[in-house]
């Protein structure tokens, strides 16, 4: 069923207008009695109807509200080592669509690309898009924050009051030890194209994020996120 994203509201009627009237009305070919769904972005869902096509407004009649069952029951915050910008796009495109809750791009000592606050601002809009995109058409319940690009130390004095997994190619534990079905919450670590600096990981240590292994090989950074965030979703019982 066709979904759409709009600001939260109340009553039993909406008014959806420009791109997406445009969207249901000329590319979907919709018409009235049609069934489709919004999102107000918050995790909640609303079954409606469509009452009329008109001027470019699309009247609809609530028929149910109900928490997104899209959503997962575990929060995963991903800080991520910055890479070039079309690994970034994509690693912010694939995580929605498995289930991230929030992505915080962060500035390390291998990092190839450096921003400044304005070039990190402009970046951040783009892939807040991106984000927004992907989670319309994966039928998320909210759409992830990506924030703007933070220094290493705004990510260790983040991380104090956050359960951390740093993810680190020199070996670790296994994820399956720190997590399971219980976990409501986790933020995981993920370097840039050059990887940890050994001094990184000891702070990451130091600062009480646990050290851990995706296995024996290698993974690229544009890699290590999704298949972290997709082990983490098998774990906590959210691939059922």
């Amino acid at each position: 069923m066709s979904r759409f994203f709009v600001a939260p509201f109340d009553g039993d009627t909406a008014v959806i207008s420009g791109q997406d009237a445009h969207h249901i009305a000329r590319v979907l070919r919709m018409k009235v009695g049609d069934p489709l769904t919004l999102c107000d972005a918050h995790g909640t869902d609303y079954a409606c109807e469509i009452l009329s096509i008109d001027d470019g407004e699309i009247s609809l009649c609530v028929c149910d509200r109900m928490p997104s069952a899209t959503e997962p029951t575990t929060a995963v915050t991903l800080y991520q080592g910055l890479p070039k910008s079309e690994k970034m796009e994509w690693i912010i495109q694939k995580c929605v669509e498995i289930g991230i809750t929030r992505i915080v791009p962060v500035a390390m000592s291998r990092c190839v690309v450096k921003l400044n606050a304005a070039d990190g601002e402009k970046k951040r809009s783009r892939w807040q898009k991106i984000a927004a995109g992907a989670a319309e058409q994966s039928g998320r319940g909210i759409i992830p924050e990506v924030a703007a690009p933070i220094s290493f130390g705004a990510m260790l004095a983040a991380l104090k009051d956050e359960y951390a997994v740093t993810f680190y190619e020199g070996g670790g534990v296994s994820l399956s030890t720190l997590v399971g079905e219980n976990t409501r919450q986790v933020s995981i670590v993920i370097g840039p194209e050059g990887g940890f600096s050994l001094d990184e990981i000891e702070k990451l240590r130091e600062n009480g994020a646990y050290i851990a292994t995706l296995g024996k090989r290698i993974l690229r950074c544009e890699t290590a996120p999704l298949v972290a965030l997709s082990v983490i979703m098998q774990l906590t019982g959210n691939m059922n």
